[in-house]
């Protein structure tokens, strides 16, 4: 392996974006209507190698904001009790905090001038977390308002599968149907499988061309 590659930097291979997992449990499919219930994160880092790997997940139970819809057939998928005594859950801006500050970290660790959403069909997730931090007022949103990384879409190229159960079974990852639809397991599914993806591309196929002259133009 090439001293090159051993010193790529995931600011290199993604052209300054962090890519950060995300997940969101919620009341509907409408963001600025139904609640958003749950949220986790995962973020993404590389080894000394150049491999991907899911780090630190961030996570929070969500107080539905006020007036928001919640329909009980989104309930009965996600298992989720809003009004359960022990569920911990925080206001929507602290929920986000509780995302965005080690975001924010990762970012200025890596070098990375933005984070980007990766998700299974990702605009679900990210139009729920653009709603959010619009109701909060939270300026400073470290994820790119529209770019997004689709594991969906990755796993039909890569393993002729949309679905995510079935392209993390292709990929001969475990998959438990009983911790599925939470936040917390849909995004450690999703981070190793996007990981999962990168590295086999980057391994077989090799860096994309942009990203080896980048990478060379400024070691």
């Amino acid at each position: 392996m090439s001293s090159a590659r051993q010193k790529l930097s995931i600011a290199d291979r993604f052209r300054g974006f962090l890519p950060i997992v995300v997940d969101v449990e919620t009341g509907g499919f409408n963001s600025r209507t139904d609640a958003l219930l749950e949220i986790a994160a995962q973020i993404i880092e590389m080894d000394g190698e150049g491999r991907l790997n899911p780090g630190e997940l961030h996570s929070a139970h969500v107080v539905p904001f006020k007036g928001a819809n919640i329909e009980q057939r989104s309930l009965e998928v996600t298992g989720i009790d809003p009004t359960h005594p022990f569920r911990g859950a925080l206001e929507e801006r602290e929920a986000l905090k509780t995302i965005f500050q080690p975001v924010r970290a990762a970012l200025r660790a890596t070098g990375c001038h933005r984070a980007v959403l990766v998700g299974h069909n990702p605009s679900f997730d990210l139009g729920f977390l653009n709603a959010a931090v619009e109701r909060t007022g939270i300026r400073r949103n470290p994820f790119h308002p529209f770019s997004t990384f689709d594991t969906a879409t990755l796993g039909g190229l890569a393993y002729g599968q949309t679905v995510l159960a079935r392209i993390v079974q292709a990929a001969d990852l475990d998959w438990d149907s009983d911790q599925a639809h939470s936040a917390v397991y849909d995004t450690e599914r999703t981070a190793k499988l996007f990981c999962d993806i990168v590295n086999r591309w980057d391994t077989e196929i090799g860096l994309p061309a942009p990203v080896r002259q980048r990478h060379m133009a400024t070691s």
